[in-house]
């Protein structure tokens, strides 16, 4: 792919109202600022979704083990002063899979603060829903139809979407818009599709290399009110909420 394919993000930091979306940049002090710093963004103008996915998934997957985990640190950062600050106490996370943005060092934080931790798994008669299990240092594992780990389901440690503070969603890649594209399961969108006023709010967790200038949007596509990347928060215009998103 050439660099003509790349443009430059225009959105301002201090851009608020109901029809535009609040970029913030974080600063090494951990510390959002109203400065909008140049960076590229992906042009994914009459790109079909297929491509789309293809392109971030060889971008993520191309970042090295120490970068991997180098960015993971420092989104942990932002992500849990959000968490924070919302005084959340249950939380969905993920475990990172081809490449995604990792949630280890934030799990490991959130046990350390006794924030309760929830994996998603696949729900094994609802076809295309996911549950979410209390997940801990001593949960078993299982592998699923993806070859991807979740809990060993127990009835007992599960919880619906609707007591969940937070649910922190995987992403394939996203838009300054808020739009997200997944895997094209369709398992969180099935889920998103439930909460009701921003109760959870549901962030989008992703690596910068997979901001794109547009996701192409389906119907049943659930735009995210926030997103969090190693360099930025960015705020959509479908966060309804009373928490402070300034």
């Amino acid at each position: 792919m050439t660099m003509s394919r790349f443009m430059v993000n225009s959105i301002s930091s201090n851009t608020v109202g109901d029809k535009h979306t609040q970029v913030s940049y974080f600063t090494a002090t951990n510390t959002p600022s109203l400065e909008t710093p140049q960076h590229t963004v992906f042009d994914s103008s009459n790109m079909s979704r297929d491509c789309i996915r293809r392109h971030i998934r060889q971008q993520r997957n191309a970042l090295s083990h120490t970068e991997q985990q180098q960015l993971a640190t420092t989104a942990c950062q932002h992500l849990l002063a959000e968490i924070v600050a919302r005084k959340a106490t249950k939380v969905a996370l993920y475990l990172a899979f081809d490449g995604e943005l990792s949630t280890q060092p934030l799990i490991d934080a959130l046990w350390q603060q006794n924030i309760a931790v929830y994996l998603p798994r696949i729900h094994p008669f609802a076809k295309g829903h996911l549950l979410f299990v209390h997940y801990t240092p001593s949960t078993p594992m299982v592998h699923n139809r993806f070859n991807i780990a979740e809990p060993k389901l127990d009835v007992r440690r599960i919880v619906t979407s609707s007591h969940l503070d937070m649910i922190v969603t995987p992403l394939v890649a996203f838009d300054v818009h808020g739009n997200r594209m997944g895997m094209g399961g369709g398992f969180y969108d099935r889920t998103l599709v439930q909460i009701k006023a921003n109760n959870p709010i549901a962030i989008g967790y992703a690596h910068d290399c997979q901001q794109v200038s547009q996701v192409p949007t389906q119907y049943w596509d659930i735009p995210l009110p926030l997103l969090f990347t190693p360099t930025k928060r960015i705020a959509s215009s479908h966060l309804r909420d009373t928490h402070n998103n300034n």
